[in-house]
Parts: C-alpha cells; structure tokens; sequence
C-alpha cells in the first residue's frame, strides 16, 4: 500500500483543520498497535464515478426482497462505533472523538439500514463542497452494507455532488463500478468539485 505520510501532530485533529487536509486529499488512520493518527495521500486514488457507478443485477434483484429503511444522519456513533468494531481497526477511540467535532459543524454523515427498527448496517464519510471522503462502512446483517452504499449514491447523484473517494479498492467496492486513478486525475475532480456547493 503506497502513502505519502504527513507529520504527526495533534492540531491536525481540529475540526478546520481536517477539513484543510480532506480538502487537499488527506485522511487520517490510527495505527492499529500504537493508535498513534497518522494522515496519508497514496499516489493512487480509488473513485466510484457517479456518473458511470454499477449496481449488481443480483443485487438488484434481493435488495427489494429484504425490509431494509434508509436513514441519513439519524443515529451517528452507533455508525462509527460499528464501523470501529472489528478485530483490527484505525478507527481509534481519539479519531472517533474528532469525527463527532467535524460533524458538530455539519461535515461528516451517515447512511444507516434499518431493518425492523434496528441498526443493522451502514456507513460514514466527510463532505466538503461537491465532494464526499468515505471512511468505513458494516454490516450485521447480510447486503446492510451494500445497500448503504447503494443509497449513498444515489443521495450524491441527486444532489449533484461531483466525488465519491473511497480510498483504496477492494473487491466489494469493484463490484460498484469502483476504479484506480492516478492523484493527479484525483486532484483535478477535487478542484472540480470544490467548485459546488453541495448540500448532503
């Protein structure tokens, strides 16, 4: 995994301050012996195009069949806290604390499924103008994920947002049309999306 890795210090954990370094590409990870937060900018960027995103026809097909609700931003640190809950996390107790002062000021949300009045999947990111950083996402149930992430595009789309950023590929996210692109390209999407104000 290539980072470029940024100095260490606890002023980058201040809410205008992480919103600088998402801006500019950063996003921070707690190492998972030390919990020490690092920021990192990995030359390879990975996208959702929200223009040229996929849904799985299987997919398609089961998500109607289950009693999933979607809700934004109605249940916050459930998310995270579920999102941190595995045996090996970044998402350290600190880095929770800040992500609850970035949304104080209307910067981070959530897309949580529900299914019989409970939490059973969803997840979390930063919006800054025309663009969202997603962090993390869980489930509990089968598809609870998936299903949030379908929901969260389809949100982004609706509200002309310009950047989905997930960070690094993975086979889950492949399968949603997910793509490596140079941060060269990532910084030009950045600029262009900076260019929006977007409400989430």
């Amino acid at each position: 995994m290539n980072r470029k890795k940024y100095i260490e210090s606890e002023d980058f954990l201040k809410p205008l301050n992480m919103i600088r370094l998402y801006s500019s590409g950063a996003f921070p990870m707690a190492d998972e012996a030390t919990r020490e937060i690092k920021w990192y900018i990995p030359e390879i960027r990975t996208i959702i195009p929200l223009n040229n995103y996929n849904i799985p026809r299987s997919l398609r097909k089961e998500i109607p069949k289950l009693n999933f609700e979607v809700r934004f931003d109605f249940d916050f640190l459930p998310v995270v806290k579920g999102c941190a809950l595995r045996k090996r996390t970044w998402i350290s107790d600190e880095l929770i604390e800040a992500y609850l002062r970035l949304k104080n000021i209307g910067h981070v949300h959530t897309v949580e499924t529900w299914m019989d009045n409970k939490l059973v999947g969803g997840l979390y990111g930063i919006k800054y103008q025309g663009a969202f950083f997603g962090e993390s996402m869980f489930s509990r149930v089968s598809q609870a994920s998936k299903f949030a992430l379908i929901k969260l595009i389809e949100h982004l789309n609706e509200k002309e947002f310009v950047l989905l950023d997930v960070q690094y590929i993975t086979e889950h996210l492949r399968m949603f049309g997910a793509k490596e692109i140079s941060f060269r390209e990532y910084n030009q999407l950045l600029l262009k999306a900076y260019g929006k104000d977007c409400e989430f």
